[in-house]
């Protein structure tokens, strides 16, 4: 009988002959001196003044934390105000703050989602995965944003009641999901929409307001929207956007809102100041796209294949995993700091860099970038180094 510490040190080595170990690489307030195209703070406000100052306000005001889940001492009046601003910014009629992005997730698709079909997008993050298998029902997934495959799946279901869910844009591949055609399946078949606007609020739409206000659909009740506040609003937390019956559902059963606790006062402050800046500032959004536009071009020009970002998520496809690490280490040394996507957060041979888009890149912070992309296209097209192995 093999031990338990030999089964883990086996399943490591296997991961490591595949490319696939990952490393915490603890990194210094500037990123190591390196140019940041692998944060999501899309819009640069992670360091802003403003809203690094109104962090400092509300923690010194209530605290360095919540002091404990939403239902008992964990809801302060800010948090009231930040779920009353989230829900006017994004046309919503309630909002609910979570901890985070992912728990809002779990709550919004388990709880809405129990005990009946799950029809879910085949490109969906990891925390709408997760949701699904903790929800109880079926899960159906569907080709990546086929409205006509989730309508079918919908029109030949036995359960009586349904729910289709997507990310509104794709946090690898950076495109945008059908919403209209999605929602028109929805309410010819009885179901209810969930969209993950993590990678679209503050980038998609007017002034940021998201993917589904884009495409009309905010506020309407069978619409629920989740958000996160640690990318465009360079904070921390995330938030479902819904119907009054929507959140009392989720207060009342929601088991990552209830048992949680709940977002620190400073991340609420944060937010807030986000909020204010992103209205003030209504040009912040599109800055973020037309980088990401300028990102793909140069990568393309450079006969690396990319994609036409839909917001700031700018994915470079390499192939073999072994391949995208050497390139990420690559990118460093010419400057620039990248993601790196391998399996399983990508299919297999669609290991990828992943570079964002920041409202705040400057012209000469591209010239650096065309330079570490240059020497990755010179890697690609070199005799192969046994990247596949």
């Amino acid at each position: 009988m093999t031990g338990p510490m030999d089964r883990l040190r086996a399943a490591a080595a296997r991961r490591e002959a595949a490319g696939l170990r990952r490393a915490l690489r603890p990194r210094t307030p500037d990123h190591d001196g390196l140019l940041d195209l692998a944060s999501n703070d899309y819009l640069g406000l992670a360091r802003h003044e403003r809203i690094v100052e109104a962090a400092v306000r509300a923690t010194r005001e209530w605290g360095a934390g919540s002091t404990g889940s939403r239902l008992v001492t964990g809801s302060t009046r800010l948090h009231a105000e930040l779920e009353d601003r989230l829900a006017a910014f994004a046309g919503a009629s309630r909002a609910l703050v979570f901890s985070s992005g992912y728990l809002a997730n779990l709550a919004a698709v388990a709880a809405l989602g129990r005990d009946g079909l799950i029809v879910s997008d085949a490109g969906n993050h990891a925390s709408i995965v997760d949701a699904c298998r903790l929800s109880r029902s079926r899960v159906v997934v569907t080709p990546h944003g086929d409205a006509e495959a989730v309508a079918k799946v919908l029109a030949e279901r036995d359960e009586e009641h349904a729910l289709v869910v997507t990310d509104a844009v794709f946090s690898v591949d950076g495109d945008v999901a059908p919403l209209r055609a999605l929602h028109e399946a929805a309410v010819r078949h009885g179901a209810l929409l969930v969209v993950d606007e993590a990678h679209a609020l503050g980038v998609v739409g007017d002034h940021g307001r998201g993917a589904a206000h884009a495409a009309g659909l905010a506020g309407r009740p069978d619409v629920v929207r989740t958000v996160t506040l640690s990318k465009s609003l360079g904070s921390q937390g995330g938030a479902v956007l819904g119907a009054p019956e929507v959140i009392g559902t989720l207060v009342d059963t929601g088991r990552s809102f209830i048992f949680d606790t709940g977002l620190a006062p400073g991340c609420a402050g944060a937010a807030l100041a986000a909020l204010d800046l992103l209205e003030a500032s209504p040009g912040l959004p599109a800055r973020a796209r037309e980088r990401a536009r300028e990102l793909a071009a140069l990568a393309r020009g450079l006969g690396l294949e990319t994609a036409d970002p839909a917001a700031a998520v700018v994915p470079v496809v390499l192939g073999p995993p072994r391949l995208a690490l050497a390139a990420a280490a690559l990118c460093a040394d010419h400057g620039v700091r990248v993601g790196c996507f391998r399996p399983p957060s990508v299919p297999q041979g669609r290991a990828c860099l992943r570079l964002t888009a920041r409202a705040d890149l400057r012209s000469d912070d591209l010239v650096v970038v065309r330079g570490a992309l240059t020497a990755v296209a010179e890697m690609t097209k070199g005799p192969g180094r046994g990247w596949d192995r």
